[in-house]
């Protein structure tokens, strides 16, 4: 009986964990990391606020595993894409497409991910992360060199430079002054300009001829 009963309470305090970390992507992703104070978030989940300290020593810990789920979740989504059908050119192209429009329809997400000041802990999962997206263009540029699509040397710094390229094409048109810009009808730059200007900027960074459609 004590045995069921403790596998009972760790189902329970398993579930409450999910659902901590399920209220605090949605306010990451509504409101940034700034949004995720641990006050609020006890509200949302309906809890004490110490309560949260059972499943989290601190709150740079829990920071720390929104954004290594929300981020995994995009690390998949281009190994897609990279690793799909069509020649690798194609393939690049694609993944840097999709990356871009993951990004454009969920803003304060995706700047929260690739800019947003955060905890120290934050920021060791970020270079993680950055890793694991250049390991994914590390495995398609070896291949585009093979076959000779790609014309690239140094591929693991090649692979580095796109991922900072990424990054920096994305956090303008995703940072708070440009989402208020937007909002108050000015002009801003749109997804098919930032992802055509990306893709293409990239094609060439590793010397490849642009598909056509």
């Amino acid at each position: 009986m004590a045995y069921r009963t403790t596998e009972a309470r760790l189902g329970r305090d398993q579930a409450q964990r999910q659902l901590i970390l399920a209220c605090a992507l949605q306010r990451v992703s509504a409101g940034g990391f700034a949004a995720l104070t641990m006050q609020a978030l006890a509200e949302d989940v309906g809890i004490a606020t110490g309560s949260l300290y059972r499943h989290f020593r601190a709150k740079g810990e829990l920071a720390a595993e929104v954004f290594a789920s929300a981020s995994q979740r995009e690390v998949d989504a281009l190994a897609s894409a990279l690793r799909g059908t069509g020649s690798a050119t194609q393939r690049l192209r694609l993944g840097l497409e999709q990356f871009a429009a993951r990004a454009w329809h969920s803003r304060r997400l995706a700047f929260a991910l690739i800019a947003e000041p955060v905890d120290p802990e934050v920021d060791e999962q970020r270079l993680l992360y950055r890793e694991a997206y250049a390991e994914l263009f590390i495995e398609l540029l070896e291949e585009g060199v093979r076959v000779g699509e790609f014309r690239v040397e140094r591929i693991g710094l090649v692979a580095a430079c796109l991922v900072g390229a990424i990054a920096e094409a994305l956090v303008g048109p995703l940072s708070p002054p440009a989402r208020a810009a937007r909002e108050a009808g000015q002009p801003t730059l749109e997804l098919a300009q930032v992802s055509a200007g990306l893709a293409t900027f990239c094609l060439r960074a590793v010397g490849a001829e642009e598909p056509t459609r």
